[in-house]
């Protein structure tokens, strides 16, 4: 009995161990929060430098929120606009602009944007690369015009690569 005890306990560890390097595993192609606070402030400078006031959302490989922030007077609305832009861009793993011309009427994925509980399909959402190319996040940016989101956000995901 005593050693059929020890048998379960030992079973018990090596499941714990071999779980933990599972899920170690799985998030070595995350992006680290000083990662995502360095694409952050980058993001936050262009915005500053251009004079545009803009919500900035990094999420992580999973495309849970990383970080946020809100610019002083930038509008509400935007917030949410920014966060579902950058789940968007890592849904897809595509710029939300180049998945906005797939989904125009007659487009191959028209109506997209009513899944997932909603997404964004116009520019200012751009997956998050390492300098292998290996997506590990992805920012959304809202706020300005669609033109100003996207070079916002290219100025921020273009951050980690130097």
């Amino acid at each position: 009995m005593n050693s059929f005890k020890h048998l379960k306990i030992y079973t018990v560890a090596v499941a714990l161990l071999l779980l933990s390097n599972t899920i170690s595993a799985q998030i070595t192609n995350d992006i680290s929060h000083d990662e995502a606070l360095e694409i952050l402030l980058a993001a936050k400078k262009k915005a500053e430098k251009d004079s545009v006031l803009v919500n900035i959302a990094i999420v992580d490989a999973g495309a849970n929120l990383k970080t946020f922030i809100r610019m002083d007077e930038s509008f509400l609305g935007s917030i949410d606009v920014a966060i579902k832009k950058a789940k968007t861009a890592r849904y897809f793993n595509i710029d939300t602009g180049k998945l906005g011309e797939l989904t125009q009427p007659g487009g191959i994925i028209y109506n997209i944007e009513l899944t997932n509980n909603g997404l964004v399909s116009f520019p200012g959402g751009i997956p998050i690369k390492t300098k292998n190319g290996k997506i590990i996040g992805a920012i959304g940016v809202s706020g300005g015009t669609i033109e100003q989101d996207r070079a916002i956000a290219k100025a921020g995901a273009a951050a980690i690569l130097d």
